[in-house]
Formats: C-alpha cells, structure tokens, sequence
C-alpha cells in the first residue's frame, strides 16, 4: 500500500476545500469503470521452485541477464554473484507454460518463484504436482469487482505566483533538504550526477507531461502489475503508470525536481527508473512479488538506489495479514528480498509506514528488512509525526533507521501544483536523493558501508531509539568522516 497518514485539521480542511474548487474545472476527462472479470474469480498463485536444474545461464557469463551497468556495480564493491543471481530455469516456465489454463506473470530470480494467473482453481493441483514445484500458495484473487480510474485530466502549465519563494533556490523545499545539510553536498557539486535511483510506487500521473519534469532523465519505465483484459489502458502497457495515481509523482518530486525558487529536489542530475508495483485495487500478498520483480528490475537495469514509498501489513480476506511475529526481515517475501539488495550492491530506501496511530502501531513489511535505510517522519521542528511508525524488528534491530521531515513535506502532485503532503512516504525521498548525492562522492564503498556511515553521523548514533532510530542524518558530516577515512585509508 501507498503510505497517506489520516490526520485532519481544520487548516488542512480549508486548504482541501480551496484546492477542489481551484481544480475543479480540470478534473474533466477522468476515465471510472466498473469492472467485473470474465468468467468468474480469477487468481494468482506462487510457485516456488526446488532449484534451477537445466539452465543455460551461467554466473560466469552474466551480462546474458544483467546490464554491463549491474555487473560493473557489483564488481566495484567487490561483490560476488551467487546461484540467488541465477534467472529460473527456463525448462521449468516452459513447462509450465504447457499447463492448460494458466499464464505466467512473472518470476523472482532471487526468490526462485513463479506467479501464474488462472480462472480455474483445478489447476492448481497439477502445477503443485510438478516434480519441480516445491510449494503453491494463493496470492490473488479478483474482486467482485473493481472501479478503474485512469486519470487522463488537465494540468497546470505554470506555477502559480504563490507557488515560488523568490531568491530562494530550493523554494518551498529549503527547510527539508537543509534540516540533513543535503545543500552543502550540492554546494560542492554532488546532486547526483552518474547515479540511478529507482522509484517503486504506485503511479505516476503526469510526470510525462508536467514542466516540473520536463528535464528530467528518464533510464527507464516498467509497469509489474497484471492487467485485466477487460481495463481500459493506454497501448503501451508500461505508459500505463502516467495514468494511475499521483502518489509516486509526488515522491519523484521529493527527489528529482529542479524548478529554482519553486522545489528543488534533493538528486536533480539523478537518473531515474519509474517502476510501477503497487495495485490500487486490492490489499493481496502478490504485491510482494510484484515488489520482487520490481526489485531485481532496478537491479538488472543497473540501479543504484531504491526509493520505496510503500508497505504492507494488513491483507484482504481470504489472506492472512502480516503478523508481528514475522517482522524479523525475513519471514516474508518482500522482506528477504529486501535484505538481499545491499549484497547486489544496491541501497534500499523505506518508508517506515504511517501506522503510528492505529493498533497495529509497528513498521511494516519491508521496513524491518536487513542493511536497508528505514525512514520515519518528523515535523519541520523536529518532533516526531504521531503517525509515524515505530519499531523495533522481532528481532530487535532498531528502527526506523533514520529521520526527515514528512509532516509536511513540500511536493508536486500529478497536477503540477506545489503541495504540502504528510506522511513517510514524503520523508523517504528526501532522504533517498541524499544517499544517491553521498554515494557519488565515494563510488568505491559498497553499499552496506555507505548505509552504517549514515547512521554513524546521525544525531542521535549514541543513543538510537525504536521513536526516532539513529536519527535525522547529517549528509555533510557523513561525507566529511567519509573523506577523511578514505584519506587515512581506513
């Protein structure tokens, strides 16, 4: 699920009344349907494999699978590829493939796991029956019916006066980048240039169109979530995420815009791959592995960095919803992968969850993974956002790891309109482009060293908590230990 914290004012009233009627006359052309699916239910299901016999791939001879970028990242952190690496045996999908009835996906490498999609539940049992399926277990499965919304509205051309802050460079952004001294590293040059971060999210309506974007360098699109037949969508399956929600528009904004005196994000020469894994439509354990494809996509593709504003705890019925006991990083699919990254030399940038003031009250899955950057919120004065989820994992890591204003954030929505939203999601961004402009500066760290320097310069490193973790980071002070360590060599 995309992260949006339920917390109601009376300001924040007014400023939703006064943004409505602005935008009123743009929300024309919205596309809603109500969807039901042919033929009855239809469902989804993991299989995972025992192992992966008969391949052809060989990690000797991996840019087979991997982009020469991926394999150059791994190679200058000093990182071994191992059978994890390995793609699953493509004897075993044809197999499966020759199943009457069932589709395939798509796979994790990583986990050795295949999702197929059937409108018939008598398959099931032939697929478990495979001599090389180890486990089959139901993932999906379609709702009675789904209202479609493919925004296809106007948008502002401009800015509005009010929108700017004029003789301030980074706008409405100055206060949540400059709280993690993220401006001295772009003092000196460092906003990203050569890295790639990848942006797992939801949607991102509009930011093909919108000028806030406009320089923005684009590496790469990819939609992971199944698409009903009967959906209206653009005919280019992956233009797709420019249509769904703004959620992943406003995240990108955190990290990526680069309008002075308006917002300026926090890695503006970044490259970006916009990848698309959250389904709007239903709450269901295969947005797990739609966050694993999209996963090993960023890695195949080469990136550096991942920004995910996204998390899971509660499933609808018939699936068990994630419980406590599980948050230890790896009891959960999306979780162990999520703990691979930093071993393929890439660094995980998660939200902590907005579920601070709700029962569940704890970080929620992915968050609790191993070597990743764990984000929470706080207000603009340093206070912790009520919403903001807390930890520890099961297994007593701390978390969140670290801190950054997301109550509220300064954002762009799919609109193009200068916004105050709330939320970890907001505060993980702003956090994510610093790590990218951080790890420019010193290429030949690898990604684990890169995560404990952040939270050894933190503020609160001696005295980290399970409310705010290690703290806000200080980004100038982690490069200044950085460079010095690399001068003495240690």
């Amino acid at each position: 699920m995309v992260f949006r914290p339920l917390i109601i004012t009376f300001a924040a009233v007014i400023r939703f009344i006064f943004t409505l009627l602005t935008l009123l006359p743009l929300t024309i052309g919205h596309a809603a349907t109500k969807m039901k699916y042919p033929g009855g239910r239809q469902y989804m299901y993991r299989l995972t494999l025992r192992d992966k016999a008969f391949s052809p791939y060989q990690l000797a001879h991996p840019t087979r699978w991997l982009s020469a970028k991926s394999v150059e990242r791994r190679q200058r952190q000093g990182l071994a590829l191992d059978s994890t690496d390995l793609p699953v045996s493509p004897r075993y999908l044809k197999t499966i493939r020759q199943q009457p009835g069932v589709d395939i996906v798509g796979t994790s490498r990583w986990n050795n796991t295949v999702v197929v999609h059937t409108a018939d539940t008598a398959t099931l049992s032939p697929l478990a029956a495979l001599p090389f399926v180890m486990k089959a277990e139901l993932v999906w499965v379609s709702p009675d019916s789904t209202d479609r919304k493919l925004v296809r509205g106007n948008y502002h051309e401009y800015f509005n006066p009010w929108d700017s802050v004029k003789q301030e460079r980074y706008g409405g952004g100055k206060e949540q980048i400059e709280d993690l001294r993220g401006q001295r590293l772009h003092s000196i040059g460092l906003r990203g240039k050569g890295m790639t971060i990848a942006v797992l999210d939801g949607g991102f309506q509009n930011v093909n169109r919108l000028p806030a974007f406009s320089f923005l360098d684009i590496a790469g699109i990819r939609d992971c979530v199944w698409h009903n037949p009967l959906t209206p969508h653009p005919e280019n399956g992956d233009e797709q995420i420019y249509f769904e929600t703004d959620h992943g528009t406003r995240v990108l904004s955190a990290m990526a815009t680069n309008v002075p005196e308006v917002l300026v994000g926090t890695a503006p020469e970044a490259r970006y791959w916009l990848i698309r894994c959250e389904d709007q439509q239903s709450e269901q354990p295969i947005e797990e592995d739609y966050w694993a494809m999209a996963a090993e996509l960023a890695d195949s593709a080469g990136c550096d960095v991942i920004n995910s504003s996204l998390g899971y705890n509660d499933y609808d019925a018939p699936h068990a919803s994630i419980t406590l006991s599980q948050l230890d990083g790896h009891s959960t699919l999306i979780s162990r992968t999520a703990s691979m990254l930093a071993a393929k030399g890439m660094i995980l940038v998660n939200s902590a969850g907005n579920t601070g003031m709700g029962p569940w009250k704890k970080i929620c899955v992915p968050a609790d993974a191993d070597d990743i950057i764990t984000v929470g919120a706080i207000n603009p004065q340093g206070g912790n956002a009520p919403f903001s989820a807390v930890g520890p994992s099961q297994d007593g890591r701390v978390k969140p790891d670290v801190m950054a204003i997301g109550s509220p954030a300064i954002l762009i929505n799919g609109r193009g309109s200068v916004v105050r939203d709330m939320g970890t999601s907001f505060a993980t961004p702003i956090v994510t482009g610093l790590v990218a402009c951080l790890w420019q500066a010193m290429p030949s760290l690898r990604a684990a060293d890169i995560i404990k320097l952040i939270r050894l310069t933190a503020n609160n490193s001696q005295t980290p908590n399970n409310v705010y973790g290690y703290g806000k980071p200080n980004f100038w002070k982690a490069y200044m230990v950085g460079a010095l360590r690399a001068k003495i060599g240690d």
